[in-house]
């Protein structure tokens, strides 16, 4: 046998024992790899641990529905496995029988996760299915706007993503790259079966040293691997300048007029909204410099320097987390047909560079095999960002993508893998809403927000305690996860878990495989799937031993859409018309007056352009450095990032000076929806008017004083739809007020711990 190696989310590792235990390093192949699982074996993860089967003292004493305002605050009951299965078949048999399979919501939404096998959101989802379905969610928190949007533009985001230009051919032929939203690398240490070699920070060093120009338009500059002119324009605006920029192209005879019309349609619908002929107002860049902040100049010289040069142009996913969030990526594609490079090598547009590792890379791309969750018998579901409305509305209708569907009344929750009170917005609002169910139960290993506030919580073993695949899509290594220590007190895997609740309730979850069983055969799919793309795997007891497969990358350029450049009639798109969609019919058909068949501006409900005072900022809530959304939050690496025990928030020196803040001062930010506590960062990095709070610290209500004392974002952020078209959610339209916290009044708030919660 080799070396043992285990992979996560963010890299892989290779698993060595310690003096006092396992130590983790990186893979010595990887030219950047991500610190963060180096610690997940540290004893402050441990700490948190649990142990056994716990049930809420109210739950277990009075049965389901008792005293769910005590969800989070009372202790929990530790049982044995038999009680805690027992118990938890005979509720879900009761709320099947009773209310039906609607009545039961199988969320578990998140990263749990980079096994194929152990994946904790296919465990149980599998297991729902079996026993006549639940109600389920669509889309993702991180893209949901542009999910829904861009299929009616261009592609689906599954589309696109497999075909961005390779960082290669744009270190070649890209003179200009201009993201929306930076290129933020911190999410590109991942991908969802685990990301291999990390070299998007190398692609984009090889561009500039071939003498790619980049400027990086937004309120933070940090977010940039190489050097770019930073234009700092307002949040939720980026429409605006993009319309600004169009201006300019179509009244100077920039816009490439024979593309607009061989590959596109709908541009003269556009064009009409864009000189003002439909609505009376001319998109200027003088329109656009008053609602952007940025001079009108500097929009129009920007939009010479895109046509004159091979332009490559970006955007964040982060621009979509916003009120009418399907706009940005709707107008970044038109303004790219616009320039007319899409298809040209280093020209053209990307959704996702810097979103996740494997964007932006030649390595050959097939489907590895995943635990099969079967079909859902139930067919209402909820865009899954509406968590909230649907708790709180029973019968209540929504629209999603043209067509009205209702919330049904749920009665249980289920989750397992992910934490609702970490990624969900207006979480005092959630906390009401999650008093609705009669029973809400977590499989998880620590105990996290969610976990605290269930009813029933099973625990699980993490990735070091089983055996697994991980494998992504577009990444350059597969790795067996060997099982390197044994379930801490009594966890048990998820696929254990529900082997048991199954027998329970006649269902054959395990089709009479073994974790072994199970692994040979995803493993078999998975290198079906690789020769048909013309890879030869070696066989599954050679892979185990070995510990990886390296695909090595293929070296081949890849151009995204140039077949479809070449030749539109051959190689359409995947929309209704085959072409890229500037105005569409279909959504111009759904009628909806928040998002209208062709890129529109909105003014936001909140945003710095209606602020009251200078005392109200525009709040920022990113994804983190130091952990995957809130995944390992309690490792010392998470906890390193910290100030006073508190996630911090990045303010301007010209903010901090007028709210009198110094370095390390806790404050209080605030709103109409909620209070938390945080402390002071000062950097040149984030622009006036604007505050940064990365999301991830762990959910910690005062509920004495309604007062989140850990720094979550989302104990402010606004909980409304993106648009009635993908419902999406608009964490990053916020406005807040930050004050400093005196001396007496922080000594009164303890910071945050990780403390056990079983009585």
């Amino acid at each position: 046998m080799g070396k043992t190696f285990t992979a996560a989310h963010w890299g892989v590792y290779e698993v060595k024992a310690g003096e006092t235990g396992l130590r983790l390093e990186g893979f010595a192949q990887d030219p950047d790899p991500s610190p963060i699982g180096l610690h997940m074996a540290a004893k402050d993860l441990t700490d948190v641990r649990i142990r056994r089967p716990s049930i809420r003292k109210s739950w277990l004493e009075k049965g389901p529905g008792a005293n769910p305002h005590l969800r989070g605050r009372e202790p929990f009951v530790e049982v044995d496995w038999d009680t805690a299965l027992d118990l938890l078949a005979a509720e879900l048999d009761r709320v099947r029988r009773e209310h039906g399979n609607e009545s039961i919501f199988g969320g578990s939404y998140g990263w749990a996760s980079a096994g194929r096998f152990h994946h904790a959101q296919s465990q149980v989802h599998r297991f729902l299915n079996l026993i006549g379905g639940y109600v389920s969610s669509v889309d993702n928190y991180s893209l949901a706007a542009g999910r829904v949007i861009l299929p009616h533009a261009i592609g689906s985001t599954e589309f696109l993503l497999d075909r961005h230009t390779s960082f290669d051919v744009m270190a070649k032929h890209t003179e200009l790259f201009v993201t929306f939203g930076g290129v933020p690398v911190k999410n590109a240490q991942m991908s969802a079966g685990g990301a291999g070699r990390h070299r998007v920070v190398a692609g984009m060093l090889e561009m500039e040293k071939n003498g790619t120009r980049f400027i990086n338009i937004g309120p933070v500059s940090d977010n940039m691997p190489v050097d770019s002119e930073w234009i700092a324009a307002r949040p939720n605006t980026d429409v605006a300048m993009m319309l600004g920029l169009a201006y300019v192209l179509h009244i100077e005879e920039l816009a490439q007029l024979d593309f607009l019309n061989s590959h596109c349609v709908g541009y003269d619908r556009f064009a009409a909204y864009l000189t003002g002929e439909a609505d009376g107002i001319a998109k200027t860049p003088e329109w656009a410099a008053a609602i952007c902040g940025i001079d009108a100049d500097r929009i129009a010289s920007l939009a010479r320097e895109m046509a004159s040069s091979r332009t490559m142009l970006n955007i964040s996913w982060s621009l979509q987390r916003a009120v009418h969030g399907e706009q940005p990526f709707w107008m970044l594609v038109t303004l790219a047909a616009m320039l007319g490079q899409i298809g040209l090598p280093g020209g053209g547009f990307g959704v996702g560079y810097g979103a996740l590792n494997s964007v932006g890379h030649d390595n050959v791309r097939f489907k590895s095999g995943a635990f099969p969750q079967g079909e859902n018998p139930v067919k209402a579901f909820i865009p899954v960002a509406r968590i909230t409305d649907m708790l709180l509305n029973p019968g209540e209708a929504f629209t999603y993508n043209g067509k009205e569907h209702r919330y049904t009344d749920i009665r249980l929750v289920y989750w397992a893998g992910g934490n609702p009170f970490h990624h969900h917005q207006d979480l005092n609002r959630l906390l009401k809403a999650w008093q609705k169910p009669e029973t809400i139960i977590v499989n998880e290993p620590y105990w996290t927000p969610t976990a605290k506030l269930a009813d029933i919580v099973l625990p699980v073993t993490t990735p070091l305690e089983r055996n697994d695949i991980a494998s992504s899509g577009g990444e350059d290594l597969i790795v067996a996860m060997h099982k390197v220590s044994e379930p801490y007190a009594q966890a048990r895997n998820d696929f254990d878990i529900f082997c048991g609740l199954a027998l329970r309730m006649g269902v054959n979850f395990s089709e009479n495989l073994d974790e072994e069983g199970w692994l040979r055969r995803l493993y078999g799919v998975t290198s079906a799937n690789a020769r048909e793309k013309g890879v030869e795997m070696p066989s599954f007891d050679q892979f185990w031993q070995d510990g990886l497969f390296d695909l090595q990358p293929q070296a081949l350029p890849v151009v995204m859409l140039q077949d479809f450049r070449e030749s539109p009639e051959e190689s359409p798109v995947p929309t209704p018309s085959g072409k890229i969609e500037i105005f569409s019919e279909m959504v111009d058909s759904f009628g909806l007056d928040d998002c209208p068949g062709h890129p529109t501006w909105f003014e936001p409900p909140e945003w710095l352009g209606n602020r009251e005072s200078e005392d109200q900022f525009h709040l920022i809530s990113d994804q983190p450095v130091r952990r995957l959304h809130s995944q390992l939050d309690a490792s010392p690496h998470s906890k390193a990032g910290k100030v006073k025990g508190r996630e911090p928030v990045l303010i301007s020196p010209t903010d901090a000076k007028h709210c009198d803040l110094s370095e390390g001062d806790l404050v209080e930010i605030h709103n109409e929806r909620g209070r938390l506590i945080s402390a002071v960062v000062i950097s040149d990095a984030i622009m006036s008017g604007v505050v940064r709070l990365s999301t991830g610290a762990w959910f910690d209500m005062d509920f004495d004083r309604s007062l989140e004392r850990h720094g979550n974002p989302n104990a402010l952020t606004l909980d409304v739809p993106s648009s009635s078209l993908s419902q999406g959610c608009s964490a990053q339209t916020c406005l807040v007020r930050v004050r400093k916290v005196d001396e007496d009044y922080a000594a009164s708030v303890q910071a945050f711990e990780h403390p056990e919660f079983a009585a």
